[in-house]
This record gives C-alpha cells, structure tokens and sequence, in this order.
C-alpha cells in the first residue's frame, strides 16, 4: 500500500466534523490571477472551503494589476524595486510585520518558493513565534530544481533556505512531492494532502468531425510538448480520424518554438488554440475524448484533475503522480519520453468510443470521492488545528 492509499483510507475512517475556530490563517502566495489556474486556482479554493469551515482567512499577494472581482479575502500589497521575477515588497513585508505583532496571525501558510513573498514568511514565523505550514507546489522537484534562473544557486542558501529553517510543517500535493520535500535533507512533519477540484455537471459532447486528443496548460518546456508533438507525428497517419488540440498561454516565447516544432515535423489535424478559461476551459476537457499530459515534472497537475472531473480520460507520464489513474480505470500512467508516448497513443487512439466513455465515467466518479474540495478543506484545518494546539496528529502528518 502507497502512502496517499494509507492516508486516504485513514482520512476516510477518522474525519470528523471539525469544530468551529476563529483562528486567523494568512496565506501567502506572490501572485494571483483573475483567470484561476495552478496555484491561483487551488490556494483560492482551499481558501473559500476554509472560509466555508469556519475560518478566517486572508490571502496576501502582490498587487501586479488590477482584478475585476477580486476575492474579498484578497488582500493586494504594492511590489517594490527591482525585477518581477523577485518580487521585492517592503510594503508587504512591513503589513506582515504589524500583523503578527498585533497577534493577528495563528499560523502562517505560505505558498510556492524563490521569491521575496516566499522569504518573508520565515522572517516573520522565527521573529514572533507563530507556526509556519509551507507548500512548496512543485518548487523542491529534480527538474525544478535543475532549471530556471541561474540566480537559484545564489538565492537559495542566502534567503530561500534559511527562511525554511523556520517551517514547523510542509504540505505536500502527492508521494512524490513528500519525497521531495525530504531528498532535500527538510526533517520537519510533512501533510500529505492533495490539491482539490470543483465537479462540474455535465451536458452532451458536442458533435464535431473527428476525435480530439487534447493537451491543456502553460506552453512550457516542462509541460512535454517537446516530447507530444513528435509522438504525434510518428501516429498521425494511422488515426485520421483523431485531431490534437493545443489549449494554453504561452510562456517567455515557448509557443513559437512548438509552433515551428509542428511546422518542421509537418503536422497535420493540429491546432494551437490559446488559452482558454472558465465555461469554455471546462468545455474543451469535456468535448476532448482524451486528454494527454506528457510533462517532465508536475507536483500534482491540476489539468489531469479537471479533465477526469470532466469526464475524460488521460494520459499522464510517470513524472506527475497520477499511478491511481490505472488502479481506477480512468487512463493510462506511462513512461517518460516520445516512444513511451507513441506506444500508449497507438493503444488508446484505438480504444472504441465506448471504452473511453467508460474511463472517463470512471475518473469523474474518482475524483468525486477522493478530491472534492470539502474533504480536502478539512483535512487541512485538522492540520492547522495540530499545528496551533499541538492536539493529537493527523494520520495524514507524516513524521518519518
């Protein structure tokens, strides 16, 4: 039995209803958008089931442009000099500061890592005393860890590191994020608590010339784009009557380089479509018959999530932690790499429609059980509770 079957299975056993605590819960998180999606999708919910329980929460990120509905537990901080991409704010820093002076705070969330907000948080937790839960969202991987700016080495033992010291509990999406969090040398209690997902009702498939197999998140070089458009090229011939959609926004210019990818390996029945949000997001996942992510490295991925609420089956490589994807009937947990990809295209392009309706129904039912934001809120404030209070553990604290 894995780590999540031993979690849930306690989960399910021991819940019960948490008892109302006015506690006051800071999230931190350097930036939100309007059209939720990764993080800015998952930290928002979490926060609106919290608030559901009982909670009071406030959200604190920096202001990078005006929202035309901001959340009114949103509260927008001004960024200071110096490059986006740090995220220096004094002002936030200071309103921090006066908070947990005022013991306005009882615990202080933080969320994702390498920048200043991402700092600030363990600078406030060891000045005041106040319990410090870090969910790094996929910032502790090999891959992430191996890539992006080389300014890393430099601010990881200056600033992201020390700020962790402080950390009384890490929150982890998935096993593989536990591990993670621990091949990083971290000893602190780690909760083992997955992202959660909002179940849509579901309407007819619109009719449509062929099938689609569907790719949906950021044009990025982590997400394997590099890896599915070869793949597509090696079985485009054989399945004519199968068309890849490519929804997403582009990242730092990646978008041009897939789109001459495609162009190089001739490509056909494909379309780059952009990105896509809220009503027509949820109609892409639901209309796809398959939907694929053949990514290098992913915490959780919230886009299996949503596809399989939507009813579809997916494709998913080894690297993302999705191996109930097998043990439910709901898609394939493959390989990494393009032969990996072709192999797995060649058996589920095949499938009859029938059989996909099938895994789809049964993904949509999974995450229903598991997944839902209601039980994922409380599982959380149970950990919050432990961290105030230091009651008895949550099965789903792991100390080893």
């Amino acid at each position: 039995m894995t780590i999540w079957q031993a979690i849930s299975t306690s989960f399910k056993l021991s819940v019960t209803s948490l008892p109302y605590n006015p506690s006051r819960i800071l999230h931190i998180i350097p930036a939100i958008s309007e059209e939720a999606s990764g993080p800015s999708y998952s930290v928002t919910r979490l926060c609106e089931s919290l608030i559901a329980g009982g909670w009071v929460v406030t959200l604190a990120t920096l202001d990078y442009g005006p929202m035309g509905s901001p959340p009114s537990f949103l509260k927008q901080l001004p960024p200071g000099l110096g490059p986006r991409r740090l995220g220096r704010s004094p002002a936030l820093y200071r309103w921090l500061s006066d908070m947990a002076q005022r013991g306005d705070i009882k615990l202080i969330h933080n969320h994702s890592l390498w920048m200043m907000p991402n700092v600030y948080p363990g600078r406030i937790a060891k000045k005041f005393g106040l319990p410090l839960l870090v969910s790094p969202r996929g910032t502790l991987s090999r891959w992430a860890m191996a890539s992006g700016s080389p300014l890393k080495r430099v601010f990881w033992p200056l600033l992201q590191a020390p700020a962790l010291n402080s950390t009384s509990c890490f929150h982890a999406t998935s096993e593989s994020e536990y591990e993670d969090i621990r091949r990083m040398g971290f000893k602190q209690p780690v909760a083992v608590i997955p992202n959660g997902i909002d179940i849509h009702s579901l309407g007819p498939k619109q009719a449509r010339p062929h099938k689609t197999l569907l790719f949906l998140g950021r044009i990025h070089p982590v997400k394997g784009l590099d890896w599915l458009l070869p793949a597509w090229a090696a079985v485009q011939d054989r399945f004519s009557d199968w068309r890849i959609k490519i929804v997403g926004p582009d990242n730092g210019g990646y978008l041009r380089r897939m789109q001459d990818l495609a162009e190089g390996l001739k490509l056909r029945r494909i379309e780059f479509a952009g990105p896509l949000y809220g009503e027509a997001k949820w109609r892409a996942y639901h209309d796809a018959d398959l939907f694929v992510l053949p990514t290098h490295s992913e915490n959780f991925g919230i886009s299996v999530a949503e596809s399989l609420a939507s009813g579809t089956p997916a494709i998913v490589t080894q690297a993302a932690p999705w191996q109930g994807l097998e043990r439910h009937g709901a898609g394939w947990w493959i390989g990494l790499g393009v032969d990996a990809l072709v192999s797995c295209l060649e058996t589920a392009l095949s499938s009859p429609a029938e059989a996909l309706d099938a895994m789809g129904q049964a993904g949509r039912a999974w995450m229903e059980e598991e997944f839902s934001w209601s039980p994922i809120g409380r599982q959380m404030a149970q950990t919050y509770c432990w961290m105030i209070e230091q009651g008895e553990r949550p099965a789903w604290v792991l100390l080893n």
